[in-house]
């Protein structure tokens, strides 16, 4: 997409007998690229791809969790690029600090928790830094009373447990109409349980560790708060006895909304499902959160599910899917999930500046 794409980098806004105007568009300068461990060679190429295409250069700079694939990445491009287009840093925390604070850095773009979303915006605030935040998500799903309900919790299942559940826009919280509850809860926990976990190296191994030590304990802990609170576990529920971060997916109900597991960010394979009893409940329920990344909504009515789907306060609303991605769609979040976008034509502007040009024409001769 990106290699085929012809950005204008010039556009003739008023061309008449008084004058002629064009804007312009100048690359920001530098950008500072900060990924986060989930998807590393993904991100980083993304991030690589607008801000070069559009005449920047770019310092990349990986999650510590995850640098080798950026490095490596940035070592193989760098006989493709001139010295200092291309540049990829790793380190700790402070690194981000740094680039998010030098004044020769004109352009911040960061994924990862909306936590570190906010330090960033503060930091970057002292030079006004352009800015992309793809921030942190709690999305919803909501299955209709018309849903199949095999139908709906295998499509669920695969968005709230790929890759471990580690994914800003996976399904983190399930609304399942009254009637449907228990057929749905009864597939969602037959899948669970005949998921494999463990090492991706292993044959049939469906699903991997959770990346790293804080987040496997973070996901152990929402879990244990929500068994404290009443919460029943269908599968999962506990660490797997195996050496290293493996968790099994996890389906809880008896749990609402004040309930840890229903109110933060998982970024782990637990969902937990909660029944209701009208479409407006459900939409209040999913709308109810600071976070507005992505939701989706599950029926046979495609057109009903459509309008329910239009009620949801989110970046990115799927119906009967949940988190398909293109590079030509822009992407990003609502509320405390982010700020501006990524993808798209529009997008790619916000790594260029505009500049107007007013040209006046010849005065005609008496």
């Amino acid at each position: 997409h990106f290699a085929n794409f012809e950005f204008k980098f010039e556009t003739v806004l008023v061309d008449n007998q008084k004058e002629r105007v064009v804007q312009r568009r100048t690359p920001v300068g530098v950008v500072a690229g900060i990924t986060p461990w989930n998807f590393p060679p993904l991100m980083a190429a993304w991030k690589m791809a607008e801000a070069l295409m559009t005449g920047n250069t770019i310092v990349l700079k990986p999650s510590p969790y995850t640098p080798l694939s950026t490095l490596l990445l940035g070592e193989v491009l760098s006989k493709t690029f001139p010295p200092g287009v291309l540049n990829v840093v790793s380190g700790g925390n402070d690194v981000g600090q740094w680039l998010t604070e030098h004044e020769d850095v004109a352009k911040i773009s960061f994924t990862g928790s909306t936590r570190t979303g906010k330090d960033i915006q503060a930091a970057a605030s002292t030079t006004l830094k352009h800015l992309t935040l793809e921030l942190g998500g709690n999305d919803a799903a909501i299955v209709l009373e018309d849903a199949d309900p095999k139908v709906a919790a295998r499509g669920i299942f695969n968005q709230a447990m790929g890759n471990s559940g580690q994914i800003c826009i996976a399904v983190k919280r399930l609304y399942v109409h009254e009637n449907k509850f228990d057929a749905v809860v009864e597939q969602l926990t037959g899948l669970a349980r005949q998921a494999r976990v463990g090492d991706g190296f292993d044959e049939g191994v469906q699903y991997g560790p959770i990346n790293n030590k804080m987040q496997f304990d973070r996901v152990n802990e929402l879990v244990e708060d929500a068994k404290a609170k009443g919460a029943h576990v269908h599968a999962g529920g506990a660490p797997l006895s195996a050496e290293g971060y493996f968790y099994p997916p996890t389906i809880l109900t008896g749990v609402q909304e004040g309930t840890r597991i229903v109110d933060e960010e998982q970024f782990g394979p637990v969902l937990p499902v909660m029944p209701y009893k009208t479409v407006e409940e459900a939409v209040s329920r999913a709308n109810a959160t600071n976070f507005g990344l992505g939701g989706s909504v599950w029926g046979s009515d495609v057109e009903k599910a459509s309008e329910v789907a239009s009620l949801l306060e989110c970046g990115s609303v799927w119906v009967n899917s949940h988190g398909s991605l293109t590079p030509d769609v822009p992407f990003g979040g609502l509320k405390e999930s982010g700020v501006g976008r990524q993808f798209g034509e529009g997008t790619i502007e916000g790594y260029t500046q505009a500049k107007i040009i007013r040209i006046p024409k010849p005065r005609s001769k008496m």
